[in-house]
């Protein structure tokens, strides 16, 4: 099943990235134009970033009573993230590398997936903080716009949806599992009239729903248990802020706190509401755009963009491969 994977990806990898070759060119020539101290720097925090992810999912696995290194968990985070790109349904397609490893390690997959839709609502919940800061500062810079409010109310209608999916899974699989289907048939309902057939699969809803609830029974057990989680979601996003602060030192760009946060917190908004994948071809614009409202030149505002899409979104996805390529060479934890 790995192998499979790793091939599927590979090659739908490729086939993103030469679709992408002109934007990439533009990105490593805007990365030579900035102090290469600070780049160093802003790669160095999204290293942290990379270790934070894996350290997140540890702690949700351990809370689900499932025991995986730091390094392969990590590794899994970078591969998922890489196939959530190339195979798009929303981030969830990401699952299916926990699920592969699931069944190679020989525990249940249906905590991995729990692992994995906690893993993504914690961080739902840490950019939340932010986007609520970056709002004030829009607010309070009269920058506020229709489309800003639309799509904040969006992610925190996808947070809240998630979050109650989770808390109806905690009590009852079979509850979840029906919820599931609900939502599925009214989904494929509303899409038959352009696709003529059914777009997602009520089979597989109905045993996410069983495989997710069985999982979400330990959680109950041990509600503290999410402490962690909540702080690690915050400080991912953290890290990301800062690597934008970074880059604005990097190209010797003028900023204040407010501009960095509400910067941030657009381009990551319009990341997840995106219908592509990462945002790809949205957020470089959205950016673009929230950045010059905050003060910045038009220039600079394009060459920030640029450099901060090609660190936390170009270097990822391109180590995604490599990751799935070292998962498949680690030895089982028996082995060692």
């Amino acid at each position: 099943m790995r192998k499979f994977l790793f091939a599927v990806a590979l090659l739908l990898g490729i086939a993103f990235v030469l679709g992408r070759l002109a934007e990439m060119h533009a990105i490593i020539a805007t990365l030579r134009q900035g102090d290469i101290r600070y780049l160093l720097l802003a790669l160095v925090v999204q290293g942290l970033w990379f270790f934070n992810a894996g350290l997140h999912l540890k702690v949700i696995y351990r809370a689900l009573g499932l025991k995986e290194s730091l390094l392969r968990l990590s590794l899994m985070v970078v591969g998922a993230n890489f196939f959530s790109v190339v195979v798009p349904s929303g981030g969830l397609s990401g699952l299916s590398v926990y699920i592969a490893e699931a069944r190679h390690q020989g525990y249940p997959t249906s905590r991995a997936t729990v692992a994995g839709v906690i893993y993504m609502f914690f961080e739902y919940v840490g950019f939340l903080g932010v986007l609520a800061l970056g709002l004030v500062v829009l607010v309070r810079r009269n920058h506020l716009t229709t489309a800003d409010v639309t799509a904040s109310v969006l992610m925190a209608l996808l947070a809240l949806g998630l979050g109650v999916m989770l808390y109806l899974g905690t009590h009852s699989g079979p509850l979840l599992s029906r919820v599931l289907v609900a939502l599925t048939r009214s989904i494929n309902r509303a899409l038959r009239p352009f696709l003529r057939r059914p777009y997602l699969s009520e089979h597989n809803a109905r045993l996410f729903g069983l495989d997710a609830g069985e999982g979400l029974q330990a959680i109950r057990q041990r509600p503290h248990a999410m402490l962690w989680p909540i702080f690690l979601g915050s400080l991912s996003k953290a890290l990301q802020v800062i690597v934008l602060w970074v880059l604005f030192l990097a190209f010797r760009v003028p900023c204040s706190v407010g501009t960095v946060v509400a910067g941030f917190a657009i381009a990551y908004l319009f990341l997840i509401i995106s219908p592509t994948p990462s945002g790809i071809g949205i957020v470089e614009g959205v950016m673009t755009v929230a950045l010059n409202s905050l003060n910045v030149r038009l220039s600079a505002a394009v060459v920030l963009t640029l450099a901060y899409r090609g660190i936390t979104f170009w270097i990822p996805f391109l180590l995604g491969p490599l990751a799935l390529r070292a998962l498949a060479r680690l030895p089982r934890p028996a082995e060692k």
